[in-house]
């Protein structure tokens, strides 16, 4: 019986294409717009994480101030020093690497080429910690930073922007009053989580930084690598206990510095994506429901001009059961077709959208045969009212109908 139905309600579709067509469009776009708000949600969440470990391996970033949710209150608050640097070394077991950095932005210069560049003051760990090598020339190393070493590296743009297609390594340039030669160009890394261009930058040795250029050696910020990734809370809780004591923190008071895990930004930003992703594909989700709508008007419309067709079904022996099961099938073979054409439009889309932003194209196993299902409930949902109103009519009254 459900053949024969099936059969029934695609002569009955094909009689009307437009119409049918223009039906299904409402589908077609509501489990579309599903799809691609899955897809793109799931691939900026993706995007997120890749940024994020992307900053480096079980790495942590200690910054003076006062802890205050996501943010921190550094007013009035005191520097690091490298006695600090060196009381991490040895007292916290579970680092592995620790790393005094600053930065600037300033101007640096080569001949007559010139731009304002974030400049950075680091020790040779840093390119370790963060997992940055150079794609020619050689990073920082420890004799540079014993000697104040007017060298640095450069990213892959302050190459291209300054040295156009020469090679810049044993090149001098200028940065802010003072010069340095250029020893190294870092592989690309591209932009962080934040949109910041990373390649968009040079590095110092930190003892030259912080004497040529910042006038003091204070430390802004540290950045360390736990020793393992199972061991990065260990590694907080023995960093926090030798800035406590050294800074002179008393039992009970609060800290003057935040050690801050990127699992932690990773987290706040992987839920705030998922919000937004729940809430766009809810929204997605109303049009579903207007295509029902149009779904049910249109079977509304279909049950009135073939009144007589059903007269002369009823009279010839169809049961009432088979009138429902027609128009039925009808809708469920409307919403079943543009909820598939939905699916591969939307995950068309969001391919084309994610390959034009560079994010990872990401289509959820379970958003097609979910977003499938709703469309057959939709027609389900909205097609048994035409179907009911068709099956109770009075064969008589309908053979009578004009």
């Amino acid at each position: 019986m459900i053949t024969a139905a099936t059969t029934l309600a695609f002569s009955a579709l094909l009689r009307n294409k437009m119409r049918s067509t223009l039906t299904m469009l409402g589908i077609v776009i509501g489990v579309a717009a599903v799809i691609m708000m899955q897809s793109m949600g799931r691939g900026a969440t993706a995007y997120v994480g890749e940024a994020i470990s992307g900053l480096g391996s079980n790495m942590l970033i200690v910054i003076p101030g006062t802890p205050h949710g996501m943010a921190t209150l550094t007013q009035g608050v005191p520097l690091f020093t490298m006695g600090d640097v060196e009381a991490i070394r040895r007292q916290a077991h579970d680092v592995g690497q620790v790393t005094a950095a600053g930065q600037r932005l300033l101007r640096v210069v080569v001949g007559s080429n010139n731009r304002r560049v974030m400049t950075g003051g680091v020790m040779p760990e840093y390119f370790s910690i963060r997992g940055w090598g150079t794609s020619s020339g050689r990073a920082l190393a420890a004799e540079d930073e014993r000697s104040a070493a007017q060298v640095c590296v450069i990213g892959q743009v302050v190459s291209e922007a300054l040295f156009a297609e020469q090679s810049p390594i044993g090149k001098d340039m200028r940065i802010h009053d003072i010069s340095c030669r250029v020893i190294g160009v870092l592989e690309r890394k591209g932009s962080n989580a934040f949109g910041v261009d990373q390649d968009d930058a040079v590095f110092l040795p930190f003892s030259t930084f912080s004497r040529r250029i910042m006038g003091s050696d204070r430390v802004g910020v540290l950045m360390l690598s736990a020793v393992s990734e199972d061991r990065i809370d260990d590694a907080k809780a023995q960093v926090a206990d030798v800035l406590r004591h050294r800074r002179h923190i008393a039992r009970g008071e609060d800290d003057d510095f935040a050690v801050r895990d990127p699992r932690e930004i990773q987290a706040v930003l992987q839920t705030v994506t998922g919000l937004l992703t729940t809430l766009l594909a809810g929204v997605a989700a109303v049009s579903l429901v207007v295509g029902g709508i149009g779904v049910m008007n249109i079977m509304l419309v279909s049950v009135t001009e073939r009144t007589r067709e059903i007269g002369v079904r009823l009279a010839i022996g169809a049961r009432a059961s088979d009138i429902l099961t027609q128009f039925l099938v009808e809708a469920i073979t409307l919403s079943a077709i543009g909820g598939t054409i939905g699916i591969a439009f939307g995950t068309a889309v969001a391919y084309g959208i994610a390959h034009a932003i560079h994010i990872p194209f990401v289509v959820p196993g379970i958003a097609a045969p979910i977003a499938f299902g709703v469309s057959v409930l939709v027609g389900v949902v909205f097609g048994v009212f035409p179907a009911r109103k068709a099956a109770k009519l009075n064969p008589l009254a309908a053979l009578r109908h004009e």
